[in-house]
């Protein structure tokens, strides 16, 4: 009978301490991006018109990583470098895909997701790829503001 009390006691304490274990639950602010938001930035980048997604970005020092170059240290250097990217296209239509993972704790929220690329160069040339696509915001004065944004394409 001790025995069978002495389990008892420690299976209840065992269970008891485990429910301390558990992950605190994330804060999450309120508007933070979503999919329809993620979207929303992929339609300003077709545009073709980088100057119309200044609102989103930082304007201080935050490294911006793009398929070329290797990196922008400033939202007006990625800026000057994605308008010249940008003058060989006729059309690009950027589609977020259905993988996109949001994360928000507190004032900040990091996403990953691939992005469909369909694009048609002032060459003529049909590009179609798949694209990496990370950005962290930062909620700043009541918006959610790019602070970090990473894009690459797959070596194949």
């Amino acid at each position: 009978m001790y025995k069978r009390v002495l389990i008892i006691l420690v299976c209840v304490f065992a269970f008891s301490v485990s429910g301390f274990a558990r992950k605190p639950k994330k804060r999450v602010a309120s508007g933070a991006p979503d999919k329809a938001y993620l979207q929303k930035l992929m339609d300003g980048w077709s545009s073709l018109d980088p100057a119309k997604m200044a609102q989103y970005y930082d304007q201080g020092e935050y490294a911006f990583f793009d398929i070329a170059p290797l990196k922008y240290n400033n939202w007006a250097e990625y800026q000057m470098g994605a308008t010249e990217l940008l003058k060989g296209y006729k059309h690009l239509k950027l589609t977020v895909n259905d993988d996109a993972q949001i994360h928000t704790d507190g004032n900040l929220t990091w996403t990953v997701a691939t992005v469909k690329e369909d694009g048609l160069t002032t060459a003529g040339k049909h590009e179609l790829a798949t694209l990496r696509w990370t950005v962290i915001f930062e909620k700043q004065a009541g918006k959610w503001m790019i602070v970090h944004e990473h894009t690459s394409e797959p070596l194949q």
